[in-house]
């Protein structure tokens, strides 16, 4: 019998797919707000799609921890609070921390060098009290060490997590939660580990920076 066609299934994902990344760009960088409305209308207006491919992606945002949505009440872009940052950052240090761990073995010298101008870079601004900044660009601060882990199991989860939880962190109430005296003797040890090329010593450095509890080396 004739093999049916797929391609409409194709397009119709790859629609949706390019709908979820304009919404998701837009949250990350300020365009939608925290606790903003979302509407059909206003969303087909802007993106020139049906309403299909628009409710297919917020439903992936909300899984994802960037919409909430209640049936026949709202859907509205997420909106942090403190009580929600601490677990999320402790989330993401329980995921990083693998993710570091076989990333710092596989790092090319231009990949290196890239995660160690991030890690200065997010020090420098740490220290001047600029920890908003940096839970601005989480998302993409995190995508770093994912590119070299070589685990696409763990790569597809921090992909379907990293955003929503790096989302939670801001809240005006972050240096008060995550005092930067604490972190940035822990950076400076994860900095020294990825160049030193020690896996386990990274992966410490990382579970700490996110305030989880001390193990043994």
């Amino acid at each position: 019998m004739p093999v049916p066609s797929t391609q409409p299934a194709a397009e119709r994902k790859l629609l949706r797919d390019t709908v979820q990344d304009k919404i998701r760009d837009a949250i990350m960088d300020g365009t939608l707000e925290p606790g903003e409305r979302l509407n059909d209308d206003d969303l087909i207006a802007w993106l020139g799609v049906s309403r299909t491919p628009i409710r297919e992606a917020l439903a992936e945002l909300a899984r994802s921890g960037l919409i909430e949505m209640a049936p026949n009440r709202y859907t509205r872009v997420a909106a942090p609070t403190k009580d929600e940052l601490l677990d999320a950052y402790r989330t993401l240090g329980v995921i990083y921390g693998g993710v570091v761990r076989l990333a710092v073995p596989r790092f090319t010298e231009p990949q290196r060098k890239k995660v160690v101008k991030m890690l200065d870079d997010v020090i420098a601004r740490s220290t001047k009290g600029k920890q908003d900044e940096v839970a601005r660009e989480g998302a993409s601060i995190y995508s770093m060490w994912v590119e070299a882990c070589g685990n696409a199991s763990l790569a597809a989860l921090c992909r379907s997590t990293t955003d929503g939880l790096a989302f939670k962190l801001r809240v005006p109430e972050l240096p008060e939660l995550i005092p930067a005296d604490t972190v940035l003797p822990e950076l400076e040890k994860l900095k020294a580990a990825v160049l030193a090329k020690d896996p386990i010593a990274a992966e410490l450095a990382m579970e700490a920076v996110h305030l989880l509890p001390a193990r043994e080396h």
